[in-house]
């Protein structure tokens, strides 16, 4: 325990559901690889296993997307001896913090969850004659299996995008009401919303996100890289016409990775005319180049998964440490402790 409140905690849960892609990369997994080398910062990044049943169903999907998360974030240099980096599955005391969270949490704070209205009124838009028709009670509650991954580990800084910031305030409304019933023991948890995060743009010109399919994953292998990177949309400038680098695909991603200066030259060459089938040429050949070594990693921890295994059940195992003695500080604090103590 002592380890963990001795600095900051910083607490981030990643989804098991898909390949995790160059968007992923500039928004979530750079920035909290390098929080993972400050030592003022107790990082817990945890593989949210639990919360991937709630969209998806489909078991094998969800096992690999938890292999290729994991040696995705180890391979480019999550240091695992600061960061506690673990599968949420891994650590019961997360779903029985959950169970005691919901005896606490109003169904009318459920009521008013983004993602819960959203499903209702796309059921009233289809004229469905039960409004809650295919919400289970995964999407309804998962608000609250939030509020557990966070308060647990008392959590004073939560990373999250802007559709997000609602959860960290259920969270912060459960802790309260559960302070206010049984006394101080929740920390409530602060949101970090980063407005200059990079948002990356996809092979359409949209947000890079698995949804609009148009994603491109960090360790493709070069050939379906160079493919990819190929399909990205342009406009029929012709080659020597100059081009403006900000309404560009091409160049956002590029900037996301490079530095001013070689932002700048890019810039340059951009008003000189530069040949889209060029550019993309240049831009695989600079992604390539920077995953190359990382990818080695990744490709040689997808052909070793009980060393993924290892880093995971010792990431738990720090977990717990943190854990066990909390939810026994909780337990007795709702009046469910051994009947020989007092």
């Amino acid at each position: 325990m002592n380890e963990a409140r001795a600095k900051e905690i910083v607490l981030t849960g990643i989804t098991t559901t898909g390949t995790p892609h160059l968007g992923n990369y500039v928004g979530a997994i750079r920035p909290a690889i390098e929080a993972s080398r400050d030592p003022d910062v107790q990082p817990f990044y945890f593989l949210a296993d639990y919360h991937a049943l709630i969209k998806c169903q489909e078991p094998e999907r969800i096992h690999r997307s938890t292999l290729e998360i994991a040696a995705t974030w180890l391979a480019l240099g999550l240091d695992t001896d600061n960061a506690v980096f673990y599968r949420q599955s891994d650590v019961p005391e997360i779903t029985e913090l959950t169970w005691i969270l919901s005896c606490v949490t109003s169904k009318g704070l459920m009521n008013r969850a983004h993602a819960y209205k959203a499903a209702v009124a796309e059921n009233q838009e289809k004229g469905e004659k039960d409004p809650d028709k295919g919400v289970t009670m995964g999407l309804y509650c998962y608000p609250i299996l939030m509020a557990a991954d966070i308060l647990l580990f008392r959590a004073n800084k939560v990373p999250v995008g802007k559709d997000q910031i609602q959860h960290l305030e259920m969270a912060r409304d459960i802790a309260a009401r559960f302070n206010h019933i049984y006394g101080e023991h929740f920390v409530l948890p602060e949101a970090v919303v980063r407005e200059e995060t990079a948002v990356l743009q996809g092979l359409d010109g949209r947000k890079m996100s698995k949804s609009y399919d148009n994603t491109i994953p960090i360790f493709a292998p070069e050939k379906k890289l160079r493919k990819l990177i190929m399909k990205i949309k342009t406009n029929s400038l012709p080659p020597e016409a100059p081009k403006d680098p900000d309404t560009c695909t091409l160049f956002s991603i590029y900037r996301a990775f490079a530095t001013p200066e070689e932002v700048e030259a890019l810039r340059r060459r951009y008003a000189e005319g530069i040949a889209w089938g060029e550019m993309k040429q240049f831009l695989f050949e600079y992604l390539n180049g920077l995953f190359q070594e990382a990818r080695a990693r990744y490709e040689d921890l997808l052909q070793h998964p009980e060393v993924i295994e290892g880093e995971l059940r010792k990431g738990a195992e720090r977990a717990r440490r943190v854990a066990r003695p909390f939810m026994a500080e909780i337990r007795r604090a709702v009046g469910i402790y051994p009947l020989a103590e007092r």
